[in-house]
Protein backbone atom coordinates (compact mmCIF):
# COMPACT_ATOMS: atom_id res chain seq x y z
CA UNK A 1 0.00 0.00 0.00
CA UNK A 2 2.74 2.88 1.02
CA UNK A 3 4.90 1.85 -2.22
CA UNK A 4 1.94 2.56 -4.39
CA UNK A 5 0.98 5.23 -2.53
CA UNK A 6 4.88 6.64 -3.26
CA UNK A 7 4.80 5.60 -6.75
CA UNK A 8 1.01 7.05 -7.10
CA UNK A 9 2.69 10.68 -5.63
CA UNK A 10 5.98 10.55 -7.76
CA UNK A 11 4.05 9.95 -10.83
CA UNK A 12 1.30 12.74 -10.21
CA UNK A 13 4.45 14.69 -9.44
CA UNK A 14 5.69 14.36 -12.86
CA UNK A 15 2.70 14.33 -14.39
CA UNK A 16 1.89 17.94 -13.08
CA UNK A 17 5.04 19.48 -14.28
CA UNK A 18 5.51 17.80 -17.63
CA UNK A 19 1.71 19.57 -18.41
CA UNK A 20 2.28 22.99 -18.96
CA UNK A 21 5.39 21.74 -20.97
CA UNK A 22 3.13 20.09 -23.35
CA UNK A 23 0.70 22.74 -23.06
CA UNK A 24 3.07 25.29 -24.75
CA UNK A 25 12.92 11.73 13.11
CA UNK A 26 13.79 14.31 14.07
CA UNK A 27 14.91 17.66 14.40
CA UNK A 28 18.34 16.32 16.08
CA UNK A 29 21.14 17.51 13.46
CA UNK A 30 22.31 20.37 11.57
CA UNK A 31 13.23 24.69 7.48
CA UNK A 32 11.36 22.39 10.07
CA UNK A 33 9.95 24.95 8.21
CA UNK A 34 10.15 24.33 6.00
CA UNK A 35 10.10 26.43 4.07
CA UNK A 36 8.75 28.09 1.28
CA UNK A 37 7.05 31.24 -0.13
CA UNK A 38 3.51 31.92 0.11
CA UNK A 39 0.76 29.17 0.20
CA UNK A 40 3.87 26.44 0.19
CA UNK A 41 4.86 27.31 3.69
CA UNK A 42 2.10 25.86 5.62
CA UNK A 43 3.19 25.87 8.75
CA UNK A 44 3.89 29.61 9.05
CA UNK A 45 1.03 31.01 11.08
CA UNK A 46 1.94 34.31 12.29
CA UNK A 47 3.08 35.83 8.84
CA UNK A 48 0.14 34.39 6.99
CA UNK A 49 1.98 34.93 3.62
CA UNK A 50 2.82 31.12 4.54
CA UNK A 51 -0.57 30.03 5.67
CA UNK A 52 -1.73 26.46 4.27
CA UNK A 53 -4.98 28.57 3.26
CA UNK A 54 -2.49 31.05 1.08
CA UNK A 55 -4.41 34.20 2.82
CA UNK A 56 -2.04 36.89 2.73
CA UNK A 57 -1.35 39.38 5.41
CA UNK A 58 1.70 41.62 4.78
CA UNK A 59 1.70 43.77 7.96
CA UNK A 60 4.10 40.87 10.16
CA UNK A 61 7.11 41.28 7.59
CA UNK A 62 8.39 37.77 6.14
CA UNK A 63 6.53 37.60 3.17
CA UNK A 64 6.65 36.26 0.31
CA UNK A 65 7.28 39.10 -2.58
CA UNK A 66 5.73 36.88 -5.12
CA UNK A 67 2.60 36.40 -3.13
CA UNK A 68 1.50 40.53 -2.19
CA UNK A 69 3.20 44.07 -2.04
CA UNK A 70 5.70 44.32 0.37
CA UNK A 71 5.81 46.97 3.11
CA UNK A 72 7.88 49.11 0.72
CA UNK A 73 4.33 49.44 -1.00
CA UNK A 74 6.14 49.15 -4.43
CA UNK A 75 5.61 46.13 -7.01
CA UNK A 76 7.94 43.54 -6.12
CA UNK A 77 10.46 42.56 -8.76
CA UNK A 78 10.66 38.88 -10.47
CA UNK A 79 12.85 37.05 -12.10
CA UNK A 80 9.49 35.37 -14.17
CA UNK A 81 6.94 38.22 -13.80
CA UNK A 82 4.79 35.83 -16.04
CA UNK A 83 5.89 32.70 -15.35
CA UNK A 84 7.93 30.18 -17.53
CA UNK A 85 6.47 27.80 -19.80
CA UNK A 86 3.37 27.99 -17.47
CA UNK A 87 5.47 27.67 -14.55
CA UNK A 88 5.70 29.98 -11.42
CA UNK A 89 9.41 30.17 -10.70
CA UNK A 90 11.21 32.15 -7.72
CA UNK A 91 13.01 32.20 -5.04
CA UNK A 92 15.03 34.54 -3.01
CA UNK A 93 19.12 35.15 -1.53
CA UNK A 94 19.87 35.40 2.02
CA UNK A 95 23.00 35.65 3.90
CA UNK A 96 24.01 36.62 7.61
CA UNK A 97 26.33 36.99 10.78
CA UNK A 98 25.44 36.07 14.00
CA UNK A 99 28.10 36.74 16.81
CA UNK A 100 28.05 33.55 18.64
CA UNK A 101 26.44 29.98 17.20
CA UNK A 102 24.37 27.58 18.82
CA UNK A 103 26.61 25.22 20.57
CA UNK A 104 24.36 22.23 21.27
CA UNK A 105 23.49 19.07 18.41
CA UNK A 106 19.98 18.37 19.67
CA UNK A 107 18.56 15.82 22.30
CA UNK A 108 18.02 12.74 20.49
CA UNK A 109 22.28 12.45 19.38
CA UNK A 110 23.33 10.67 22.57
CA UNK A 111 23.89 14.66 24.18
CA UNK A 112 21.15 16.63 26.40
CA UNK A 113 21.85 19.66 24.30
CA UNK A 114 19.21 20.90 21.91
CA UNK A 115 20.01 22.84 19.02
CA UNK A 116 19.11 24.87 16.09
CA UNK A 117 19.92 26.98 13.16
CA UNK A 118 22.54 29.48 12.54
CA UNK A 119 25.44 26.91 14.28
CA UNK A 120 28.28 29.04 12.12
CA UNK A 121 29.55 31.56 13.23
CA UNK A 122 30.90 33.92 10.30
CA UNK A 123 29.52 35.65 7.37
CA UNK A 124 27.30 33.10 5.22
CA UNK A 125 25.43 32.03 2.41
CA UNK A 126 22.48 30.32 4.39
CA UNK A 127 19.86 29.77 1.93
CA UNK A 128 20.21 30.29 -1.76
CA UNK A 129 16.06 28.84 -2.84
CA UNK A 130 14.86 28.11 -6.05
CA UNK A 131 11.47 26.69 -6.28
CA UNK A 132 9.02 26.24 -9.48
CA UNK A 133 5.14 25.44 -9.15
CA UNK A 134 1.98 25.25 -10.80
CA UNK A 135 -1.04 25.95 -7.62
CA UNK A 136 -3.72 23.11 -8.49
CA UNK A 137 -7.20 25.01 -9.51
CA UNK A 138 -9.85 23.03 -8.59
CA UNK A 139 -12.61 26.06 -9.21
CA UNK A 140 -13.57 25.00 -12.52
CA UNK A 141 -13.38 20.84 -12.02
CA UNK A 142 -10.55 19.12 -11.32
CA UNK A 143 -7.39 20.70 -11.41
CA UNK A 144 -3.07 19.60 -11.18
CA UNK A 145 -0.21 21.54 -10.01
CA UNK A 146 2.82 20.56 -8.10
CA UNK A 147 5.67 21.91 -6.25
CA UNK A 148 9.62 21.39 -6.25
CA UNK A 149 12.29 23.33 -3.81
CA UNK A 150 15.86 23.36 -4.29
CA UNK A 151 17.82 24.32 -1.46
CA UNK A 152 21.87 25.23 -1.45
CA UNK A 153 23.37 27.17 1.71
CA UNK A 154 24.29 26.60 5.48
CA UNK A 155 20.93 25.60 6.18
CA UNK A 156 20.50 22.73 3.86
CA UNK A 157 22.01 20.36 5.61
CA UNK A 158 19.43 21.13 8.62
CA UNK A 159 16.83 20.64 5.70
CA UNK A 160 17.65 17.51 4.45
CA UNK A 161 15.70 14.24 4.87
CA UNK A 162 17.86 13.21 8.28
CA UNK A 163 14.75 11.33 9.83
CA UNK A 164 16.47 8.34 7.81
CA UNK A 165 20.55 8.74 8.58
CA UNK A 166 21.55 6.23 5.60
CA UNK A 167 23.61 7.99 3.39
CA UNK A 168 22.25 8.12 -0.09
CA UNK A 169 18.75 8.67 1.59
CA UNK A 170 16.81 11.32 -0.95
CA UNK A 171 19.11 14.30 -0.26
CA UNK A 172 20.49 13.39 2.81
CA UNK A 173 24.25 14.22 2.86
CA UNK A 174 24.24 15.76 -0.12
CA UNK A 175 26.95 18.23 1.74
CA UNK A 176 29.25 20.31 0.03
CA UNK A 177 32.05 20.23 2.94
CA UNK A 178 32.17 23.10 5.98
CA UNK A 179 29.07 23.91 7.00
CA UNK A 180 27.41 24.06 3.42
CA UNK A 181 25.26 21.11 1.56
CA UNK A 182 22.18 20.82 -1.21
CA UNK A 183 18.84 19.82 -0.12
CA UNK A 184 14.99 19.18 -1.78
CA UNK A 185 12.83 19.48 1.14
CA UNK A 186 9.68 19.48 -1.36
CA UNK A 187 8.80 17.73 -4.97
CA UNK A 188 5.25 16.54 -4.93
CA UNK A 189 1.68 16.95 -7.11
CA UNK A 190 -1.59 18.23 -5.96
CA UNK A 191 -5.12 17.97 -7.25
CA UNK A 192 -7.92 19.57 -6.54
CA UNK A 193 -11.59 19.58 -7.09
CA UNK A 194 -14.10 22.48 -5.73
CA UNK A 195 -12.35 23.68 -2.11
CA UNK A 196 -10.38 20.67 -1.63
CA UNK A 197 -6.91 20.00 -2.81
CA UNK A 198 -4.93 17.21 -2.23
CA UNK A 199 -1.11 16.64 -1.95
CA UNK A 200 0.78 13.59 -2.48
CA UNK A 201 4.80 13.61 -2.26
CA UNK A 202 7.08 15.29 -0.05
CA UNK A 203 5.98 18.40 1.72
CA UNK A 204 6.59 20.65 4.32
CA UNK A 205 4.43 20.48 7.63
CA UNK A 206 1.89 22.11 9.02
CA UNK A 207 3.07 22.23 12.47
CA UNK A 208 4.72 25.22 14.41
CA UNK A 209 4.81 28.92 13.80
CA UNK A 210 8.01 29.37 12.63
CA UNK A 211 9.50 27.63 9.20
CA UNK A 212 12.77 26.65 7.10
CA UNK A 213 12.49 29.41 4.78
CA UNK A 214 14.18 32.56 5.87
CA UNK A 215 10.61 34.79 4.23
CA UNK A 216 8.26 33.11 6.19
CA UNK A 217 9.29 34.24 9.37
CA UNK A 218 9.94 37.80 11.17
CA UNK A 219 13.15 36.90 13.25
CA UNK A 220 16.47 35.76 11.65
CA UNK A 221 17.05 33.08 14.17
CA UNK A 222 14.80 30.17 15.27
CA UNK A 223 12.97 28.59 18.23
CA UNK A 224 14.40 25.74 20.24
CA UNK A 225 10.53 24.45 20.09
CA UNK A 226 10.88 24.60 15.89
CA UNK A 227 13.96 23.14 15.91
CA UNK A 228 14.00 20.04 18.67
CA UNK A 229 10.26 19.30 19.05
CA UNK A 230 8.44 19.85 15.75
CA UNK A 231 8.95 18.14 12.05
CA UNK A 232 10.46 19.72 9.27
CA UNK A 233 9.16 17.65 6.72
CA UNK A 234 6.52 14.51 5.49
CA UNK A 235 6.05 11.94 2.90
CA UNK A 236 2.57 11.26 2.18
CA UNK A 237 -0.61 12.67 1.66
CA UNK A 238 -2.22 16.13 2.81
CA UNK A 239 -5.66 17.16 1.80
CA UNK A 240 -6.64 20.62 2.71
CA UNK A 241 -10.06 21.91 2.64
CA UNK A 242 -11.49 25.41 2.73
CA UNK A 243 -14.74 24.98 4.34
CA UNK A 244 -15.54 28.87 4.03
CA UNK A 245 -13.83 32.18 4.65
CA UNK A 246 -13.30 31.20 8.53
CA UNK A 247 -12.45 28.15 8.33
CA UNK A 248 -9.98 25.68 7.11
CA UNK A 249 -9.49 21.88 7.62
CA UNK A 250 -6.41 19.33 6.77
CA UNK A 251 -6.57 15.72 7.13
CA UNK A 252 -3.60 13.53 5.77
CA UNK A 253 -1.35 10.43 6.51
CA UNK A 254 2.68 10.58 6.66
CA UNK A 255 5.31 8.29 6.47
CA UNK A 256 7.12 9.62 9.59
CA UNK A 257 8.71 12.37 10.14
CA UNK A 258 11.82 14.28 8.04
CA UNK A 259 12.58 11.13 5.29
CA UNK A 260 11.50 11.39 1.31
CA UNK A 261 9.33 8.69 -0.19
CA UNK A 262 10.48 5.98 2.42
CA UNK A 263 8.76 4.31 4.85
CA UNK A 264 9.60 6.10 8.58
CA UNK A 265 6.42 5.61 10.31
CA UNK A 266 2.71 5.95 10.03
CA UNK A 267 1.18 8.96 11.29
CA UNK A 268 -2.28 10.65 11.00
CA UNK A 269 -1.57 14.75 10.62
CA UNK A 270 -4.44 17.31 10.36
CA UNK A 271 -5.81 20.10 12.42
CA UNK A 272 -7.80 23.57 11.21
CA UNK A 273 -7.90 27.24 11.27
CA UNK A 274 -10.61 28.90 12.30
CA UNK A 275 -11.36 33.12 12.76
CA UNK A 276 -12.59 33.64 15.94
CA UNK A 277 -13.19 37.30 15.62
CA UNK A 278 -12.37 39.50 12.92
CA UNK A 279 -9.45 40.18 14.89
CA UNK A 280 -8.07 37.16 16.56
CA UNK A 281 -8.00 33.43 14.79
CA UNK A 282 -6.89 29.96 16.01
CA UNK A 283 -4.63 27.43 13.92
CA UNK A 284 -4.77 23.73 15.89
CA UNK A 285 -2.70 20.83 14.07
CA UNK A 286 -1.25 17.52 15.51
CA UNK A 287 0.39 14.32 14.68
CA UNK A 288 -0.64 10.99 15.80
CA UNK A 289 1.40 7.71 15.01
CA UNK A 290 4.62 6.28 14.60
CA UNK A 291 6.95 9.11 13.71
CA UNK A 292 10.83 7.61 13.03
CA UNK A 293 12.28 4.17 13.05
CA UNK A 294 15.59 5.01 14.77
CA UNK A 295 13.93 4.82 17.88
CA UNK A 296 11.01 2.93 16.99
CA UNK A 297 9.66 6.60 18.45
CA UNK A 298 5.68 6.96 18.82
CA UNK A 299 3.07 9.35 20.55
CA UNK A 300 2.05 12.57 19.56
CA UNK A 301 2.74 16.06 18.85
CA UNK A 302 -0.21 19.12 19.45
CA UNK A 303 0.50 22.87 18.16
CA UNK A 304 -2.26 25.16 19.13
CA UNK A 305 -1.35 28.83 17.75
CA UNK A 306 -3.86 31.86 18.50
CA UNK A 307 -3.19 35.53 16.18
CA UNK A 308 -4.73 38.92 17.33
CA UNK A 309 -4.39 41.98 15.88
CA UNK A 310 -4.63 44.23 19.29
CA UNK A 311 -4.55 47.57 17.14
CA UNK A 312 -3.96 48.12 13.11
CA UNK A 313 -0.29 48.31 14.22
CA UNK A 314 -0.02 45.70 17.16
CA UNK A 315 -0.34 42.15 16.76
CA UNK A 316 0.17 39.28 19.38
CA UNK A 317 0.85 35.83 18.27
CA UNK A 318 0.90 32.76 21.01
CA UNK A 319 2.09 29.51 20.61
CA UNK A 320 1.48 26.56 22.79
CA UNK A 321 3.72 23.14 21.72
CA UNK A 322 3.57 19.44 23.50
CA UNK A 323 4.93 16.40 22.20
CA UNK A 324 4.89 13.13 23.96
CA UNK A 325 6.86 10.06 22.52
CA UNK A 326 8.34 6.61 23.29
CA UNK A 327 10.06 3.84 21.67
CA UNK A 328 9.37 0.07 21.10
CA UNK A 329 10.49 -0.94 24.41
CA UNK A 330 7.72 2.03 26.11
CA UNK A 331 10.81 4.15 27.39
CA UNK A 332 10.46 8.25 27.08
CA UNK A 333 12.43 9.39 23.90
CA UNK A 334 10.86 13.35 24.12
CA UNK A 335 8.52 14.76 26.40
CA UNK A 336 8.85 18.46 25.65
CA UNK A 337 6.91 21.97 26.20
CA UNK A 338 7.15 24.81 24.18
CA UNK A 339 5.41 28.13 25.02
CA UNK A 340 5.87 31.26 22.68
CA UNK A 341 4.50 34.46 22.13
CA UNK A 342 5.28 37.34 20.17
CA UNK A 343 4.47 41.08 20.35
CA UNK A 344 4.93 42.93 16.56
CA UNK A 345 4.73 46.20 15.94
CA UNK A 346 4.39 47.90 12.61
CA UNK A 347 6.43 50.86 12.33
CA UNK A 348 5.77 52.54 9.03
CA UNK A 349 5.56 51.11 5.76
CA UNK A 350 9.25 50.01 5.90
CA UNK A 351 10.03 49.31 9.56
CA UNK A 352 8.55 46.81 11.97
CA UNK A 353 9.84 45.96 15.74
CA UNK A 354 9.45 42.70 17.54
CA UNK A 355 9.97 40.69 20.92
CA UNK A 356 10.01 36.99 21.31
CA UNK A 357 9.95 35.05 24.60
CA UNK A 358 10.01 31.13 24.26
CA UNK A 359 9.91 28.43 27.56
CA UNK A 360 11.45 25.13 26.17
CA UNK A 361 11.53 22.66 28.76
CA UNK A 362 12.69 19.08 27.56
CA UNK A 363 13.07 15.43 29.23
CA UNK A 364 14.36 12.17 27.63
CA UNK A 365 14.47 8.68 29.93
CA UNK A 366 16.64 7.25 26.67
CA UNK A 367 18.93 9.72 27.52
CA UNK A 368 18.87 10.62 30.83
CA UNK A 369 17.72 14.33 30.67
CA UNK A 370 14.96 15.32 32.84
CA UNK A 371 13.14 18.73 33.06
CA UNK A 372 15.95 20.70 31.53
CA UNK A 373 14.31 24.18 30.88
CA UNK A 374 15.89 26.91 28.18
CA UNK A 375 14.68 30.72 27.73
CA UNK A 376 15.14 32.79 24.32
CA UNK A 377 14.26 36.34 24.53
CA UNK A 378 14.49 38.14 21.51
CA UNK A 379 14.07 41.89 20.10
CA UNK A 380 14.23 42.59 16.46
CA UNK A 381 13.76 44.87 13.74
CA UNK A 382 12.74 44.08 10.33
CA UNK A 383 13.64 46.74 7.62
CA UNK A 384 12.57 47.03 3.98
CA UNK A 385 13.29 49.87 1.63
CA UNK A 386 12.37 48.12 -0.93
CA UNK A 387 9.42 45.42 -2.15
CA UNK A 388 12.62 42.49 -2.62
CA UNK A 389 15.14 43.33 -0.27
CA UNK A 390 15.00 42.93 3.81
CA UNK A 391 17.15 43.22 6.77
CA UNK A 392 16.38 41.36 10.07
CA UNK A 393 18.63 42.35 12.67
CA UNK A 394 17.87 41.36 16.17
CA UNK A 395 19.62 40.31 19.35
CA UNK A 396 19.16 36.65 21.46
CA UNK A 397 19.93 36.11 25.15
CA UNK A 398 19.46 32.41 25.86
CA UNK A 399 19.55 30.56 29.38
CA UNK A 400 20.25 27.49 29.59
CA UNK A 401 18.97 26.35 32.97
CA UNK A 402 21.48 23.43 33.53
CA UNK A 403 23.86 24.55 31.72
CA UNK A 404 24.11 21.79 29.34
CA UNK A 405 26.14 23.08 26.55
CA UNK A 406 23.67 24.63 24.13
CA UNK A 407 25.50 28.45 24.66
CA UNK A 408 28.94 28.36 22.79
CA UNK A 409 30.74 29.21 25.93
CA UNK A 410 29.08 26.18 28.01
CA UNK A 411 27.43 28.89 30.52
CA UNK A 412 23.84 29.44 31.87
CA UNK A 413 24.00 32.92 29.96
CA UNK A 414 24.65 34.10 26.57
CA UNK A 415 23.79 37.05 24.26
CA UNK A 416 24.57 37.14 20.70
CA UNK A 417 23.82 39.57 17.57
CA UNK A 418 22.76 38.56 14.21
CA UNK A 419 21.55 40.00 11.15
CA UNK A 420 20.65 38.44 7.53
CA UNK A 421 19.41 40.09 4.10
CA UNK A 422 17.30 38.64 1.85
CA UNK A 423 16.86 39.22 -1.53
CA UNK A 424 13.28 37.81 -3.40
CA UNK A 425 12.88 37.22 -7.10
Amino acid sequence: MKSRMLALGAGLASICFAQPLLAQQYRQVGYHAAYDEAAASPSDTGCSCNQPDGSINCDLGGCDSSACDSMGGSEPWKLFPNGFLGLNIGGWSQVGYHSHRNAGTGILTGTPSPSNFNTYDRFQLQQQWLYAEKIADGSNGIGLGGRIDYLYGTDAPDTQAFGIPTPGHWDNNWDNGGQYGHAIPQLYGEVAYGATSVKLGHFFTIIGQEVVSATGNFFYSRQFTFYNAEPFTHTGALATTVVDDKTTIWNGYVLGWDSAFRDNGDAYMGGFKQQLTDNTSILYANALGRFGEIERERGQIHSVILTSNLSDKLTWIGQADYLFTNNQADVGVRNTVGLINYMIYKINDKWSAGSRTEWFNYSSEVYGVQNNDLYNQTIGLNYKPMSNLTFRPEYRQVWDKGANGVNENGGSSQGAFGTDMIFTF
